[in-house]
């Protein structure tokens, strides 16, 4: 089973390529599954006064909707297009983001931080967030925010679940105790994760979650999905061989896949 659940297209404003290229990219490389999972609308935040491009307009949010259940239809004897959202968790909007989530007949909805209060850690424009905090506390509120998530009955799994990371930035104490409480979190709450491969082409240099971390979610039982989070359609897929590798050698046999909300487990 070779399968992409994370990808982006060009109406989040920071990707590109239509929906239908991504689908065809994916016939082409031979998935069997692949999962549209665009970013919710900015939310908690003013898009006008934000920083640019950062997800799509609420106004698009039911074209694409409806876009990826005709593509759906339209290639469904060629590759299953599994209809996804990558929905941030943003505490104290749980209620708006659920009226969202319900609105839609989904296959999937990844939970990811991305947002400490209005600060995206995630974003390359807003690393000078970093400067002259402790960077301790700031993996304390972010596991924190990951552990809520977790909780708040919203998602089907968690994404990219050490994506704070992303740019290099680490404490010198040991995170191992947030890392492991972040992934009993998911598993109490019996969501999976992603092993996210694009970390692996940014300064982290190491896919999300790293190899500790996948050690103690397999030793813990916890289920798990797969995605190139791509943002080009030539993207897609990449580095999902390293990936399968290495869950391999680890000792995971099967992946998580979804379909309206429920959760299938498949070889690969």
């Amino acid at each position: 089973m070779f399968i992409d659940y994370h990808t982006h297209h060009a109406r989040c404003g920071h990707a590109v390529g239509s929906l239908e290229e991504y689908v065809k990219r994916g016939i082409e490389i031979g998935l069997d599954q692949i999962g549209l999972s665009d970013h919710i609308p900015l939310l908690h935040v003013d898009p006008a006064t934000y920083y640019p491009e950062m997800a799509m307009p609420m106004e698009e949010l039911p074209r694409y909707v409806e876009e990826c259940f005709e593509l759906q239809g339209k290639y469904k004897s060629q590759i299953d297009v599994r209809v996804g959202l990558e929905a941030d968790y943003i505490e104290g909007w749980e209620e708006q983001i659920e009226r969202i989530i319900k609105a839609y007949p989904w296959d999937y909805v990844i939970g990811s931080v991305h947002f400490l209060g209005e600060w995206d850690v995630t974003d390359f424009r807003q690393t000078h967030g970093w400067e002259g905090r402790d960077k301790l506390e700031v993996y304390e509120r972010y596991y924190d925010a990951v552990q809520k998530a977790a909780a708040s009955g919203l998602y089907d799994y968690i994404g990219h679940i050490d994506v704070i990371k992303r740019f290099g930035f680490k404490p010198e104490e040991d995170v191992t105790a947030l890392e492991n409480a972040a992934l009993e979190a998911v598993k109490r709450h019996d969501l999976a994760i992603e092993l996210n491969a694009s970390g692996l082409r940014m300064p982290a240099k190491e896919m999300f979650p790293g190899r500790r971390m996948l050690e103690y979610a397999r030793d813990i039982g916890l289920p798990l999905t797969i995605g190139s989070d791509a943002h080009q359609p030539e993207r897609l897929g990449q580095y999902l061989d390293e990936a399968r590798a290495q869950l391999k050698e680890i000792g995971f046999g099967q992946l998580a896949t979804f379909k309206q909300r429920k959760r299938m487990m498949v070889n690969f």
